[in-house]
C-alpha cells in the first residue's frame, strides 16, 4: 500500500511539473558544428607557411564557436604579444562574424558602434577572420606578427583556404 501511494505522489508530481513547465517538456538537444583540432591545425599551419613565405614569422590562434581557444602556435622567433593580439583578433572575428579589419571600420570614430572596442577581449585591428559554414559561426582564426595589418589578413585568408572543403 506504502508502495502504491509512493507511486501515485511521484507521478501526481511529475504531472504536476510537466503541466506548470511546458517547456521542459519540449526540450530538445542542440546539435552544433565547431572547430576540431585537426581543422585548425590544418589553418594554422597554412596560415604560418603563408607568412613564412613572404618572411613574417607569426603566432596564429584558432578559437572555437565559444571563443575559446583550441589551437595557438607560434613561430620560433615570433614576438611574445603577438600570442595575446592573434587570440584577440580571432575572438573578434567570432564574436561579429566578421573580419576583424571590417570591426576596426564599423566602429572607428564617433559612431552609435564605438562602444563595442570596450568589451572585453575585443581588438579593432585586422588580421582576424570567422570561421564559418553558410551563416554558422564556429570559431575565429586570428594571426599577429607581419608587419601591416592587411598582411596579416592575407596570411590568415590563406589558413582558411587550405579548408574551404571542409567548410561545406
Amino acid at each position: 500500500m506504502r508502495f502504491q501511494r509512493s507511486v501515485v505522489v511521484a507521478v501526481a508530481v511529475v504531472a504536476t511539473v510537466a503541466v506548470l513547465c511546458p517547456a521542459w517538456s519540449h526540450a530538445q538537444v542542440l546539435t552544433e558544428r565547431n572547430v576540431s583540432t585537426q581543422l585548425a591545425l590544418a589553418m594554422a599551419n597554412a596560415a604560418i607557411a603563408a607568412c613564412k613565405a613572404d618572411g613574417y614569422d607569426v603566432s596564429v590562434v584558432v578559437v572555437d564557436r565559444a571563443g575559446e581557444v583550441k589551437l595557438l602556435m607560434r613561430a620560433d622567433t615570433a614576438n611574445p604579444h603577438n600570442a595575446d593580439l592573434a587570440r584577440r583578433k580571432a575572438y573578434t572575428a567570432r564574436t561579429f562574424g566578421v573580419p576583424s579589419m571590417e570591426v576596426a571600420k564599423r566602429t572607428n570614430g564617433p559612431t552609435e558602434l564605438s562602444g563595442q572596442r570596450f568589451i572585453t577581449d575585443i581588438i579593432p585591428l585586422g588580421g582576424g577572420l570567422p570561421i564559418l559554414i553558410g551563416t554558422d559561426k564556429i570559431g575565429g582564426l586570428g594571426l599577429s606578427g607581419a608587419p601591416t595589418q592587411e598582411a596579416d589578413e592575407k596570411c590568415a585568408t590563406a589558413g582558411l583556404a587550405a579548408v574551404a572543403a571542409s567548410l561545406r
